[in-house]
This record gives structure tokens, sequence and C-alpha cells, in this order.
């Protein structure tokens, strides 16, 4: 996971992930630090509510918040942290317009972004077909129904809407299975 973070210009999450986890989202290998370029992290956040004393805000590097509100207080507090904030427009349902998100990134040179989020945001870039490939890591466990998936993929109910992947590679790391896929 380190390795494909490093290979990276950015890594995208929600901010449900970030107050959840309090992750840092660096590339952390067996080389001095000062040797790998750390990707951009980047936060998906509509309504500004990554905590202040996230971890991320404290690490070198750049983290940035993309937020569709207009609340300035709120984006001062976090800019005062150690965030970088960009307001971007507002999808139909009031979050982040992803388009305009991976849009801006390009913007700022960014040609591969990673995600390492939750189902929502995952799914919601699967629908709006912004994702190339996925990496899957699958353990040998199960989990019942109720366990968290992947993707939130509301209104696929049925085999004929289903979204096609192509296996590009399977190979075993460790005891799981990790699985690189192309979309569409």
């Amino acid at each position: 996971m380190h390795r494909l973070r490093a290979g990276c210009s950015a890594i995208l999450t929600g901010v449900d992930s970030v107050i959840a986890d309090d992750s840092s989202l660096t590339a952390r290998l067996d080389q001095v630090a000062g040797d790998i370029a750390q990707p951009l992290r980047v936060i998906a956040d509509s309504m500004v509510r990554t905590p202040p004393e996230s971890r991320m805000a404290r690490l070198p590097g750049t983290s940035l918040i993309a937020t569709a509100s207009a609340d300035t207080e709120s984006q001062s507090r976090l800019e005062q942290a150690g965030f970088e904030v960009v307001r971007l427009p507002a999808d139909e349902s009031g979050r982040v317009d992803l388009p305009s998100l991976l849009d801006y990134l390009a913007g700022r040179e960014i040609n591969e972004v990673m995600v390492e989020a939750g189902a929502v945001l995952n799914g919601a870039l699967l629908q709006a077909g912004l994702v190339d490939e996925l990496v899957i890591y699958m353990a040998p466990s199960l989990l019942g129904d109720e366990g968290r998936g992947a993707f939130h993929l509301p209104g696929l109910t049925k085999l004929s809407e289903r979204i096609e992947l192509g296996l590009l590679d399977v190979r075993q790391v460790g005891a799981d299975l990790r699985l690189r896929c192309r979309v569409g």
C-alpha cells in the first residue's frame, strides 16, 4: 500500500474516513523519509467537518480540504491549523462536485489520484465514471451482510446494471489476494 501511495500524485479520502481513522495518508517505506516525495493529501469535505486537530494538519507537505461550503469561519479555523482549503462547486446533493475536484487537481498538475475512502465516496466516484482502475485487497475471511462494503452503489440491483471490471492482475500478498482491475 505504501508503494502505491509513493507512486501517485495525490491521495483522496472523505471526511468521514478522516474522522473515523485520523490517518496520515503518507507513503512510509524502508527508505529515509526525505527520499520519498509525499503525495498531496486531499479530503473531500463538503461541509468542512474535518477536525482541526487531525494528524494531517501537522504533517509535512500539503493537506488540502475540498469543500462546497460557504462557511468561511470553519475554513479559516482549518487553515490556521495547517490545512489548505479550496471551495469548489456543489453537485445536486450539496456535496463537492467530483468532476470539478478532479479538474481542480489536474490544474495543479496532479495526474494520478489514489483513493483511500469509504463506501460512499468510492461509490460516487464509480457511478460518475471517474475511476480507471481498482486495486482490491481481499483477506481470506468472511463478514456477514451487515459488514461495511467497499462501494455504496444505490440503484444497482440487477445483474444487467452491474459495473464491468477487467482483470489486469491477481497476486497473493501474504495471506491476502490483491486484484488489479480496469473499470469499464
